[in-house]
């Protein structure tokens, strides 16, 4: 059997940092990957998973829906609308291309299936940066993203409330016991017709955590909480439960 061709974009950063040593100070730049809990999860599975980091994205993610359906499934983690807005060629160079958020939107409507994944750059994200509210995504997703930072900052840890009716959904295929805490996640409101699998818990506002819905032909998918640290801390990576969750949204979302 054929694997399904999955695109997993963002989830990198570089960090400059100025060290002060008495009188004098140098820099340094590093490289931050957020997916490599993910891609190790998903190795050995019938998903095969493309990664694209956020720096590569502006330039490289499709433009047309045609080199869109190459892929089963698009998931957008940890990666803000501008990196798809603004290609060199509008940035630098003052042209036009096409807006591939409407490609996207488009191309999931048509049939295709689309996830985002929580974190600084998702949703509305920190100081609103992320910028997915009123945007042709947004229209596609099961969600509303708010217009102002989103982040719900938990240090203390919470654990998901999974809807009793929900239990057996197959997002929760051979998932058992108890949850990992997590950390934080961006705050979001379902749309009608979406369907609320998990949710914070009521203290925290009882907001959804994972939700999935349709799209025209489509299928969508959100986690709002983290697939890597912070929000997601390693004992939920080490968990079981997390690469069978990655493997079950996968499945949903491929299976039409």
């Amino acid at each position: 059997m054929s694997q399904k061709q999955i695109l997993l974009v963002g989830e990198t950063w570089v960090t400059s940092a100025t060290h002060f040593k008495g009188f004098d100070q140098f820099g340094s730049v590093t490289f931050h990957s957020g997916a490599k809990a993910a891609i190790a999860a998903l190795s050995g599975t019938e998903f095969a998973l493309t990664h694209m980091p956020a720096h590569q994205a502006v330039e490289e993610f499709p433009f047309t829906g045609q080199a869109l359906s190459r892929y089963d499934a698009i998931l957008l983690s940890d990666i803000g609308a501008n990196s798809l807005l603004l290609h060199p060629d509008v940035w630098l160079h003052g042209k036009t291309v096409a807006n591939r958020l409407d490609v996207l939107r488009d191309w999931t409507y048509g049939g295709g299936a689309l996830a985002m994944f929580g974190g600084y750059l998702s949703f509305q994200g920190i100081d609103g940066k992320a910028r997915w509210h009123r945007t042709a995504v947004e229209q596609a997703l099961p969600v509303e993203c708010l217009p102002y930072d989103d982040r719900i900052e938990v240090p203390q840890g919470f654990r998901p409330v999974i809807d009793p009716l929900k239990q057996a959904h197959a997002l929760f295929n051979d998932i058992s016991g108890e949850w990992p805490l997590l950390l934080g996640a961006n705050e979001v409101r379902a749309k009608p017709g979406s369907e609320v699998l998990a949710r914070l818990p009521d203290e925290l506002g009882g907001h959804p955590l994972l939700v999935t819905g349709g799209f025209g032909q489509g299928r969508t998918l959100v986690w709002t909480s983290d697939i890597s640290p912070h929000w997601l801390p390693q004992s939920f990576i080490d968990w079981p439960g997390y690469k069978q969750l990655l493997v079950n949204m996968l499945g949903w979302l491929t299976s039409r």
